[in-house]
């Protein structure tokens, strides 16, 4: 046994540490390359060999897989949060890990393409951590309306991505929410506008956040834009949440609903259909939304933290 760990240990230590080939080794031990291979395998099966990996933000990788087999996405981001740090807002960490994933897709999209951008803290902290990309020329739509109130408006992060990525930015010059669906109609009959509708639906990459209608926590409710009785309102109807300013129930399914004969931007179907699309949401209070938004199919990517993940995985094996 310990001569069988000897030559473990050797073969570990010629492959790893100094990087010979293994038909090199095969050759200084006298063996075939495959024996090589196999002594690698069990010198990691006995714990000979140990590999540690270091990653610059803690994922869990675990729950990433879970995600994807649960809900059929693309990819997932998953922040490991420690249990001591349960006061910190991991909202930036979070952003990182999807700008990570954004940044490679960015770098492969060809001339001529272009990404849209919705509202809200977990888009503002994904966009900021992108890298500067100036030599793409990628042109930046903004998804839906502005609301103004808010700091992280969408026409603001529009033109930030857009200066990173050396393009042009399109603004949709109207309110996320009018008062009454004529007022929409009205805007549509505008061809300014329906081209920048149009524009919105045609982005190859698309980046959004998802709101709740919980007061704690609402966006609309921030902004002035809805009333804590408008968001029971919104709840009595069996809405969750909002996804583009779009407002769904725990199915994902959002037709129906009067507040969205009011809303301008892309339709939920259009959000779909966009080849690559990235939702950054985190958050208890926000559960229930993002189980509704993943449910309803509105993104390939989620970027969330693992305390997040484990309560979207135990309300869906709930239902």
């Amino acid at each position: 046994m310990y001569q069988r760990d000897e030559l473990l240990a050797t073969v570990a230590s010629l492959y790893y540490q100094l990087h010979i080939s293994q038909s090199d080794i095969a050759a200084r031990l006298d063996v075939s390359s495959s024996t090589v291979s196999r002594l690698l395998k069990e010198a990691h099966q006995k714990g000979i060999v140990e590999i540690q990996i270091r990653v610059p933000t803690p994922r869990d990788f675990e729950l990433e897989q879970s995600l994807i087999k649960c809900f059929g996405l693309k990819d997932a981001y998953v922040l490991k949060t420690a249990s001591d740090q349960t006061n910190e807002n991991p909202l930036g960490a979070i952003g990182r890990l999807a700008a990570t994933c954004i940044g490679r897709v960015i770098e492969g999209l060809p001339p001529g393409s272009s990404i849209g951008v919705a509202w809200g803290t977990g888009v503002h902290a994904a966009v900021s951590a992108l890298p500067d990309h100036y030599a793409q020329n990628i042109d930046v739509v903004q998804l839906l309306g502005g609301v103004g109130a808010l700091a992280i408006d969408s026409p603001d992060l529009a033109r930030m991505v857009a200066q990173k990525l050396g393009g042009r930015h399109y603004d949709l010059h109207a309110p996320v929410l009018v008062e009454y669906p004529e007022s929409r109609e009205v805007l549509m009959h505008e061809s300014a506008f329906r081209e920048a509708i149009l524009r919105a639906r045609s982005v190859d990459v698309a980046i959004t956040g998802i709101g709740t209608v919980q007061d704690e926590a609402s966006s609309f409710l921030r902004a002035g834009l809805l009333s804590r009785s408008d968001l029971s309102k919104l709840r009595s109807e069996g809405i969750v949440g909002e996804i583009c300013g779009r407002f769904f129930n725990r199915a994902g399914h959002c037709n129906g609903f009067e507040i969205n004969k009011r809303i301008i931007g892309i339709d939920l179907e259009d959000l779909r259909q966009i080849p690559q699309s990235f939702a950054i949401a985190h958050g208890l209070l926000k559960v229930e939304a993002i189980l509704g938004a993943l449910r309803g199919r509105y993104m390939k990517v989620l970027a969330t933290d693992d305390r997040t993940a484990r309560a979207l995985l135990d309300l869906a094996g709930a239902d």
